[in-house]
């Protein structure tokens, strides 16, 4: 990437940035995060984007032109550059359960014939799946009791009355202020956002970023088309993990992710007018 990509003015993206930043304003209010601490981390995030985004090739990435491109005063950048916040860091716990249940729900030896997954013992004799089997399938370096003692306190899992762990709702939406669901914020949002920024430059193919929206709707209606679309986009994600995961299992490995996600979203609104459709 240069700073000769073509793209939007400043100007034009004014009115879509506030949109698009209001709702993770209300968010830094709710969580104490004040103006001046989140002007720091922009201003430490400028810095490291200009830095690496937009060097340019063959030549050293100089403080005056990293303060060209930002606008931040030169002294301020030599003091920045390489402090920028570690926007990949997994923590160890969010790898393995997001490990963990994807094999649950990708692996055919855990599914039944629908492709749901299956309630598992927490072990077995002979050729049955169950649960110890799982972890131990993704990782040695936890015991499974350990991983079901969490999972119960999180409410990933329940016990059914056969004594069978059983893969719950949680799994999907973590609970509130856990570092899983934190960094599933930070992960997702950041593809998201940064399919759409792709898309917004030009860049061809673009990626696919679509939604389906009406407006002036009754409450149950609104209500009604959020609980199915939550249906299908569980059944669309289960359909493209079990792909993904087999497709894995011969894949060479290499440098490349890729994100498949999906968001609903619902809310009483008081503006007037009908903006449904496609977009």
């Amino acid at each position: 990437m240069t700073d000769a990509a073509p793209g939007p003015t400043a100007e034009k993206l004014y009115l879509p940035l506030a949109r698009l930043l209001r709702p993770l304003v209300r968010l830094c209010i709710r969580a104490g995060m004040t103006f001046p601490a989140l002007c720091q981390l922009l201003r430490e995030l400028y810095v490291n984007v200009a830095e690496y985004d937009f060097a340019l090739p063959g030549k050293e990435q100089t403080d005056s032109r990293v303060s060209l491109l930002t606008g931040i005063h030169r002294k301020e950048v030599s003091r920045l550059r390489g402090a920028g916040a570690p926007v990949n860091a997994v923590p160890a716990a969010v790898s393995r359960t997001g490990a963990i249940i994807a094999r649950w729900l990708g692996s055919p030896r855990f599914c039944d014939a629908a492709g749901a997954p299956l309630p598992l013992p927490r072990n077995a004799d002979g050729s049955s799946p169950s649960f110890e089997e799982l972890v131990s399938s993704v990782t040695r370096d936890v015991r499974p009791r350990a991983v079901l003692d969490e999972w119960l306190d999180r409410r990933v899992v329940t016990i059914d009355p056969k004594d069978r762990i059983v893969l719950a709702e949680a799994a999907f939406i973590p609970q509130h202020g856990d570092d899983e669901k934190l960094y599933y914020f930070g992960r997702n949002l950041h593809d998201h956002v940064a399919a759409a920024a792709e898309n917004v430059l030009g860049s061809k193919p673009a990626f696919v970023e679509r939604s389906v929206h009406y407006d002036g709707l009754s409450a149950e209606l609104a209500e009604k088309l959020e609980a199915r679309s939550r249906e299908l986009a569980l059944e669309m994600l289960q359909r493209i993990n079990r792909e993904a995961h087999a497709a894995c299992e011969t894949d060479r490995g290499g440098e490349h992710r890729w994100n498949c996600g999906v968001y609903v979203f619902r809310e009483r609104d008081g503006r007037a007018g009908d903006e449904s459709g496609q977009a």
